[in-house]
């Protein structure tokens, strides 16, 4: 079971000060998830974690700042580097975003061993190609090995649209070997079996070819491209030469997966650990994240009033925490102000009678029970700052 988080700021401070308890051949990971904003990503991290830690939401860039995920298993450590979604000036000025929001996937990129690249598949039309944002951190950072992630095929009435948009993605090229796609699919394509399908990529022991359709006959040989795996990167693409572009054609797997439901998230996390390579751990085994408890409450309280709120509105909602203290049984007591600009805004945040701003603190406290294993008593306050 992973570990709870500390309630208590410097209980979870000394944590992260204290020295890795590492066995005598430890092994890591780093892992960057990547995607446009509203992918899936923080929800990935959270399954790939086994406790929510990381606020998600419909609206996008709920994630504002780059936080860390620790999953330690046996003699390996995987280091889950949740970032923003990727987004561009224009964008991040639109939604009064952080000058962060903007640098902080690269970073990740930086310190990356292995990226995760999060496309959602129920979304028409961005599903046929990268974004160019994520064109241009994959042609950046050639040399990082990456896997392309097929996010909530469990949304996709036509399974026989996966191989589709997995050809597009790839541009035909996975693991350096061309892809030739020979469907062996039921009469019925629209039939949604329980299993999400995944590809067959030749040389990995993860190729699953499940009765929905298959992949993997006619892989050229001679189309070999570089990649992690030979040492040498694959042909960089200058910012400007991913206009045309649509797909990265250097991925090394194809994963298909529910991240909300966690279906196949076990399956991707199989991988992530034999990924993993000889180095020594970052971190105490007690240790689930990097994030103070405060940063994680605040988070989560963020993403429910994103949730409840329409379009704009809880862009501008400040949060202010006025108590923060053990009670008599061990319960968590916690109050927050939410400051909001206008009297307009105060009324939805509380909603007729007090239903959203209660319903609001209940979700909330579910969720920080999850995180902290204990009692949480929260309690919201709204005010016209």
């Amino acid at each position: 079971h992973p570990p709870p988080v500390a309630t208590d700021r410097e209980e979870q401070k000394r944590l992260l000060g204290n020295r890795p308890d590492q066995p005598q051949q430890p092994k890591v990971l780093r892992v960057a998830i990547i995607g446009a904003p509203n992918a899936g990503k923080s929800t990935l991290s959270n399954q790939l974690l086994g406790r929510k830690v990381f606020p998600v939401s419909r609206k996008v860039h709920t994630t504002r700042c780059k936080a860390r995920g620790v999953i330690t298993h046996q003699d390996t450590q995987l280091i889950i580097l949740d970032t923003p979604g990727l987004t561009n000036p224009l964008k991040a000025k639109r939604h009064n975003l952080d000058e962060a929001m903007l640098t902080d996937p690269w970073d990740s990129m930086k310190h990356a061993d292995l990226v995760l690249v999060l496309v959602d598949v129920s979304d028409q039309w961005t599903r046929n190609s990268l974004s160019k944002e994520v064109l241009r951190c994959l042609s950046q950072f050639p040399h990082i090995p990456s896997v392309l992630v097929l996010n909530k095929v469990d949304i996709l009435k036509k399974k026989i649209l996966l191989l589709e948009i997995a050809t597009e993605l790839t541009e035909g090229i996975v693991n350096g070997k061309k892809l030739e796609v020979k469907s062996a699919l039921k009469k019925d394509s629209s039939s949604s079996a329980k299993s999400p399908l995944q590809v067959k990529v030749p040389g990995s022991p993860f190729g699953q070819e499940k009765n929905q359709a298959q992949q993997g006959s006619g892989w050229d040989k001679s189309s070999d491209v570089g990649g992690a795996g030979t040492g040498e990167g694959p042909k960089h693409h200058g910012p400007e030469d991913v206009k045309d572009v649509k797909g990265w054609p250097h991925f090394q797997e194809i994963f298909m997966l529910a991240a909300l439901h966690g279906e196949e998230v076990d399956t991707l996390k199989r991988y992530l650990l034999m990924q993993a390579k000889p180095g020594p751990w970052e971190f105490h085994s007690d240790v689930l994240t990097n994030q103070s408890p405060q940063e994680i409450c605040d988070n989560i309280i963020r993403e429910k009033v994103l949730e409840y709120l329409p379009l704009e509105v809880p862009y501008g909602v400040t949060q202010v925490t006025e108590m923060w203290e053990e009670g008599e049984c061990g319960e968590l007591l916690i109050v927050q102000s939410l400051l909001v600009p206008r009297e307009s805004h105060k009324r939805m945040l509380i909603g007729r009678g007090g239903k959203v701003i209660s319903r609001i603190a209940q979700e909330a406290s579910q969720d920080l029970m999850n995180a902290f294993l204990c009692d949480v008593r929260l309690k919201l306050k709204v005010e016209v700052k």
